[in-house]
């Protein structure tokens, strides 16, 4: 993805978006919470500073839903369709938006950078050779571009 914007929304429209610039990283989610969440085998999302998404039209609707850390999540939802445009996780707050990769209007310039809590992955569902993949999370410091690393420590200080 070039730095250019990065437009999306719900399925009715109703809710439109723009990422201002490309995300920090993006992570495929194959842990059990995700899969039953969106009903599929895993999320992939776009984390992304919340200062770089724009809301173009439209107010989601904010649904609080649990997660396995027991520190829950907020859902950005459209309060027509119900389609889940982005999150907001408790580790990172309101700061950064999980946008569901799905919702761009070009989803197929966000591929994931890393595939992860692949232990609980559906058999299925095979990994291309060489993708990063781990049974739980990661470390960022790790997998991260440093320039996502940069932007992370603007946004949250140290670490």
């Amino acid at each position: 993805m070039s730095d250019e914007f990065c437009d999306g929304g719900c399925t009715c429209r109703a809710i439109r978006y723009r990422m201002t610039s490309r995300p920090l990283f993006v992570n495929c989610c194959h842990c059990r919470w995700c899969q039953r969440e969106t009903g599929t085998a895993f999320a992939l999302n776009a984390m992304i500073e919340a200062s770089r998404v724009e809301l173009l039209s439209g107010t989601p609707e904010i649904v609080d839903t649990p997660t396995l850390s027991g520190e829950g999540q907020r859902i950005a939802r459209c309060p027509s369709c119900r389609v889940a445009v982005w999150s907001h996780y408790a580790g990172a707050g309101e700061r950064v938006c999980f946008v569901r990769v799905g919702t761009l209007d070009e989803p197929d310039r966000l591929p994931p950078d890393i595939h992860i809590f692949t232990q609980s992955k559906q058999r299925w569902v095979v990994l291309p050779p060489g993708m990063p993949a781990m049974a739980e999370y990661y470390d960022r410091n790790e997998h991260w571009p440093k320039e996502s690393l940069a932007r992370r420590q603007a946004l949250f200080g140290k670490g």
